[in-house]
C-alpha cells in the first residue's frame, strides 16, 4: 500500500519514527482496543500546515482504489469475506 500511495505522490508510513524499527503494534491504537492483528495493517498520515484541502482531497480519492487493488490480490480478504458470510 505505501508504495502504491507512493507512485500517487503521497507520502504515508507504518508507523511512527520512534517505534521504527520495532516490529510491535502501535501502542496507541492498542489503548483504543484495536486488535494487533489490524494495528499491525495501519497506516500513519501526517499532515502540516502547508498541506491543504487539496491534498486530503488527493489521499480520499487514491486511497480506495489501492484498497480495492490490494484486496483483489489477496487470499486473506478472501477468506475473511467467507467467515463474514458464514463459511469456513
Amino acid at each position: 500500500m505505501l508504495m502504491l500511495l507512493n507512485q500517487k505522490g503521497i507520502a504515508a508510513s507504518s508507523g511512527s519514527a520512534c517505534t521504527s524499527r520495532a516490529l510491535k503494534a502501535s501502542h496507541v491504537l492498542m489503548a483504543m482496543g484495536i486488535p494487533p492483528e489490524l494495528s499491525h495493517g495501519s497506516l500513519l498520515f501526517t499532515f502540516g500546515i502547508a498541506n491543504t484541502g487539496n491534498d486530503v482531497d488527493l489521499v480520499l480519492e487514491a486511497l480506495p482504489p489501492i484498497v480495492d487493488r490490494l484486496r483483489k490480490m489477496s487470499p486473506l480478504y478472501d477468506k475473511y469475506l467467507k467467515q463474514q458470510r458464514g463459511g469456513k
